[in-house]
């Protein structure tokens, strides 16, 4: 044992007993390290199985429930994306800058789950349109 890592002296031991415990022939519980030591016997095995089988039927776990698409994300047309936005004459570049992050605060689609990414784009799509819009007119003007 000595010169070991503490590894390959516990496998080593664990040999030991498994060869002591086969030459007494005497029926034993079935050991989970067997396996992985020395390939593992028939029972060792059918336990092995029967453990990695619980293992997976406990680590299930049910996914939550899918909620409903919030009703503002069935808005995707450009006059209710619009009206949303409210955008006016009196409208800044530093207040178009402000709407537009208000309304990707709660519209980005990397913010909601997969199901409703396609109606946020949509809409994100729409809101950066007519912001940019606003802006060019100002800058025009």
């Amino acid at each position: 044992m000595f010169g070991m890592s503490v590894f390959q002296s516990v496998l080593e031991r664990l040999k030991t007993e498994e060869d002591e415990e086969e030459t007494a022939a005497t029926p034993r519980a079935p050991s989970y390290a067997t396996p992985f030591v020395a390939g593992g016997s028939d029972s060792a095995s059918a336990a092995r199985t029967a453990v990695e089988r619980a293992y997976f039927d406990a680590s299930f776990v049910e996914p939550p429930p899918v909620e409903p698409m919030p009703e503002f994300l069935n808005r995707t047309s450009l006059e209710e994306v619009a009206e949303e936005l409210d955008l006016d004459d009196r409208e800044t570049l530093a207040t178009l800058a402000a709407k537009r992050r208000s309304f990707a605060a709660a519209n980005h689609p990397d913010r909601l789950p997969q199901d409703y990414r396609a109606n946020a784009t949509a809409r994100m799509k729409l809101a950066n349109m007519l912001i940019d819009e606003a802006s060019r007119q100002l800058q025009a003007a």
